[in-house]
């Protein structure tokens, strides 16, 4: 593939997979185009959220929509590591042989789609770390890449245990899947009636196309956002995020990606949106998308932006007001070292809320706040 078809690529990925599908899901939009990133990127994507809010229905949809082929299993503590990767070959085994049957199972799909990925036990879960970091499954003295374009999971609940934190870490990017808000669930019903009716399209994007695209994403040009991207890493860990290195470095990849989704092979600063998705923990996720919010507000809007570049969320006035308590605990309870860093991301929060009563008060809260910071 030459670059002049990348953004005829990029246009029928849009047009045939992502915009049918946002007609689809009404109100998942921002998972829809995280889903295209991961694709293009060829990086781990992972739902977040409860029961029937569409996690498997979406990945699904995407993967009926692409030539290719998908892999699906659902998760149990008793899964052994045949039902992902295949049993031994018998006709080979009654050679002397240990070979594994992969057809029509992970080591062979384009999509792979592992929902209630947590339940994951130790028996398959250092196969399933290397097929998803390295894309090579190994087994005995038997050796294989895997294809897979790129791996979704989901979960009702995030990892507790070191074991599943070291799963859930091979997934890039996280967002949480909710339920839609009430103003919008006579679309979603319609939508779904629709969506029983009618039969899945299938777009002319092939897999085949999709990995020369996946190629191209390390020919951006990153140059542009280096210095605004190192600056964003910096304040995501000031404020508690633990971004490896070697996790700030795969970052690149999605940031590449979103320039490389909207016809580009430039990245700008507004493709730095997909760091809103870099959360560990539940509490996480309003503090990342209001930094990375304050850094995409310096950006100037171009066009062929990424349209997510400039959705805005407004955060949680609850949320920042238990933030706020919390600081004050640690001001009047000795632990001062951090509250500052924390106050400091709850103000710019506060920034974001519309205006009104609650804006008014929280900011008077936090300006109360930094005056007892500021005392020795």
């Amino acid at each position: 593939m030459n670059a002049d078809a990348i953004p005829d690529l990029a246009r029928r990925l849009g047009q045939e997979v992502l915009d049918p599908l946002k007609r689809a899901f009404v109100g998942k939009d921002e998972i829809i185009d995280l889903l295209g990133v991961a694709l293009a990127a060829r990086e781990n994507l992972f739902l977040y959220g409860p029961p029937g809010t569409a996690k498997s229905a979406l990945v699904h949809s995407l993967a009926s929509r692409l030539h290719g082929h998908t892999f699906d299993y659902l998760l149990s503590r008793f899964t052994e590591p045949n039902e992902l990767f295949g049993p031994f070959d018998i006709r080979r085994l009654k050679e002397g042989d240990l070979v594994t049957n992969t057809e029509g199972m992970l080591p062979e799909a384009d999509v792979v789609f592992l929902d209630e990925l947590l339940n994951a036990n130790s028996a398959i879960l250092n196969s399933l770390l290397m097929a998803l970091n390295e894309r090579v499954f190994r087994r005995g003295r038997e050796t294989r890449s895997i294809p897979a374009l790129f791996f979704v999971g989901a979960s009702n609940h995030l990892p507790e245990d070191d074991a599943l934190r070291a799963l859930f870490d091979r997934f890039l990017l996280r967002v949480r899947c909710g339920p839609v808000p009430e103003d919008q669930l006579g679309q979603v019903l319609a939508a779904g009636w629709e969506l029983e009716r009618a039969a899945e399209a299938v777009a002319s994007v092939t897999a085949g196309e999709l990995r020369d695209f996946q190629q191209w994403v390390r020919q951006v040009d990153l140059s542009a956002v280096r210095e605004p991207y190192l600056d964003l890493i910096k304040k995501l860990r000031h404020a508690g995020m633990d971004v490896s290195d070697r996790r700030a470095v795969r970052l690149q990849r999605v940031i590449a990606s979103s320039a490389l989704l909207c016809g580009r092979l430039a990245a700008r600063v507004s493709d730095l949106w997909v760091l809103r998705h870099i959360w560990d923990r539940e509490e996480q996720i309003e503090v990342v998308e209001s930094i990375v919010a304050a850094a995409l507000a310096a950006a100037e809007v171009q066009a062929a932006d990424h349209p997510q570049a400039h959705a805005r969320r407004p955060p949680d006035p609850e949320s920042i007001a238990r933030g706020l308590d919390e600081v004050e605990t640690r001001l009047t309870d000795g632990t001062r070292e951090a509250a500052g860093d924390e106050l400091r991301v709850l103000a710019n929060r506060i920034e974001w809320l519309e205006a009104g009563t609650a804006k008014e008060s929280l900011a008077q809260r936090a300006d109360a706040l930094w005056e007892k910071v500021g005392q020795p």
